[in-house]
């Protein structure tokens, strides 16, 4: 399919215009994480008319907080769950081949402290190839000591034996989910940021669309829609009892949400373009070491959590757990004064609700599919690289529930992302132009693009995330079309007001300088 020569315009008020024209969608999707964009795109590209209605921004939620890795989910192939790693194999190799500018693939290495360990994870790794096949990224290697040693300078030395190194993939999650949007967006979909859905329609019983409030400017709207999708992530519940409360129904929440943290600090504390891979840590947890945008990721935690805050942050047994079994396998050892950056993730763990609908289907143990008796069709779980697959299965379960029509094949794997055709920018320690891809040009045609306010951020990124990425606040800019907030705390808190300044000169509004001076506080500072 053609893809439109110059990016798409995003200004605010025509898009508000066109949410307010009398019309009826087949599809009007709730959420704009992974899973919604991902729905909303699998629609739009069959011939569907869709809408996409997000609370806050594009990814502010879960999906710009993952490891960055797209994985085929080696975890479970000590389960037995075969199909469910050759099903995410077979994503990765999607999500690589669609958005090359945004997703690489990222040597691991296993490092191995005991004499089984290395032949132990290296059969099940070799497996991993097998099941990859043409998909995959590079042959499973068994290291010496030595090797390791070169894969890995910074490792523990002292009692190391070898390790295994495989392949799997890394990529920019915030920045893919604007290119999902974006890609919607040019099949046709209209989304838009900052409009929560305030309540539903319901006719006769069933949900014929939804009340939704833009936040800039109070404006109402009433949205028709033939199927409504609520991919709201860990707050699908929500949704879910705003809906069986017009009708009387108690809900049972289907959601538990689970917390990761995961802590950045300077390249210098693991000088390797191999990402450290600990299966299994003294509490039975996974360590990771991975290198990203010129900084390391050290995480994560696995942590139940009770309440769904906007901006969940750390326990400090989290941060004490990360530094000190990194400590552990890292001959230098970084401390709390070491971390430039900590951000919290909820992952939405589904418990599926028993006899609740008339369609209630866990179609793998990743995510799950619910039908209300409204007619309300609510998904939530899964992760990042199987995005694709679950807006398909979002689609059947749609068309099986008769509400929406069936409209030919799906097309998306072999759909490239906005910015996918080939830029001459390659992928550097600043990781500057290389994420815009094929738009590499179009940025630097913009005004300012001689002036870098940081390496890998210049005056052009800001007006261009503006006038075609949806950013309206500074927090848009430096944390998702930007990843300079996730990078170093510090340097986006010093970075705030020229990027306000340009922001404000771009949109005509407030893009809240404040708010985000004290979220960047909260992102570096460490709990006691």
């Amino acid at each position: 399919m053609a893809f439109e020569t110059k990016p798409l315009l995003t200004h605010r008020t025509d898009l508000l215009a066109r949410l307010a024209e009398p019309r009826r969608y087949d599809l009007a999707v709730i959420g704009g994480g992974a899973t919604g964009l991902g729905v909303a795109l699998e629609a739009a590209s069959r011939g569907h008319s869709v809408v996409l209605l997000e609370s806050h921004d594009f990814a502010k939620g879960t999906s710009s907080r993952a490891t960055k890795l797209v994985h085929g989910g080696v975890r479970y192939l000590a389960q037995g769950n075969l199909a469910l790693v050759r099903e995410a194999l077979h994503e990765r190799s999607v999500l690589l081949k669609n958005a090359p500018h945004l997703a690489q693939p990222l040597a691991f290495v296993m490092p191995s402290y005991k004499y089984w360990e290395a032949p132990f994870y290296g059969v099940g790794l070799k497996l991993y190839d097998l099941l990859a096949g043409a998909a995959g990224l590079g042959k499973t290697e068994f290291l010496s000591r030595n090797e390791t040693l070169q894969c890995l300078p910074t490792v523990q030395p002292q009692g190391l034996k070898g390790g295994v190194k495989y392949w799997d993939g890394q990529f920019d999650d915030a920045r893919l989910a604007l290119a999902l949007a974006r890609t919607a967006a040019q099949q046709g979909a209209l989304l838009v940021n900052y409009c929560p859905v305030t309540g539903f329609i319901h006719e006769a019983g069933q949900l014929a669309g939804v009340h939704a409030r833009d936040e800039e400017t109070g404006q109402t709207f009433e949205v028709r829609a033939d199927c409504i999708v609520n991919a709201a992530g860990v707050w699908v519940d929500q949704l879910r009892t705003l809906d069986g409360a017009a009708a009387g129904q108690s809900v049972t929440p289907m959601v538990a949400p689970s917390q990761g943290v995961h802590l950045v600090v300077d390249r210098s504390f693991w000088p390797s373009d191999h990402a450290l891979l600990v299966p299994k840590t003294q509490d039975g947890r996974v360590l990771f070491a991975v290198p990203w945008l010129g900084k390391v990721i050290l995480g994560t935690t696995d942590t139940p959590r009770d309440d769904l805050a906007r901006e969940p942050m750390a326990f400090p047994e989290e941060v004490d757990f990360i530094l000190r079994e990194s400590a552990r396998y890292l001959t230098r050892a970084p401390l709390a004064a070491d971390v430039l950056s900590v951000w919290v993730g909820l992952r939405p763990l589904v418990k599926p609700p028993e006899n609740e609908g008339h369609s209630t289907k866990g179609l793998s143990r990743e995510h799950t599919v619910l039908v209300s008796p409204s007619g309300l069709v609510t998904v939530t779980g899964g992760k990042w690289t199987t995005y694709r697959a679950m807006a398909e299965d979002v689609l059947h379960h749609c068309a099986e529930a008769e509400l929406l029509s069936k409209r030919g094949e799906s097309v998306t794997a072999a759909l490239p992302l906005v910015g996918a055709a080939a830029s001459q920018h390659k992928m550097s320690e600043a990781a500057g132009l290389h994420s815009y891809g094929g738009e590499a040009a179009e940025v630097q045609a913009l005004p300012g693009h001689e002036r870098w306010l940081c390496p890998g951020l210049s005056e052009a990124m800001v007006r261009f995330a503006a006038r075609y990425e949806y950013a309206r606040t500074v927090e848009d800019m430096l944390a998702r079309r930007s990843r300079v907030l996730f990078l170093d705390a510090l340097l986006a808190e010093s970075l705030a007001a020229d990027v306000a300044e340009l922001l404000q000169a771009e949109t005509g509004i407030d893009p809240q300088l404040s708010a985000f001076i004290t979220l960047c506080q909260a992102y570096r500072t460490l709990p006691n």
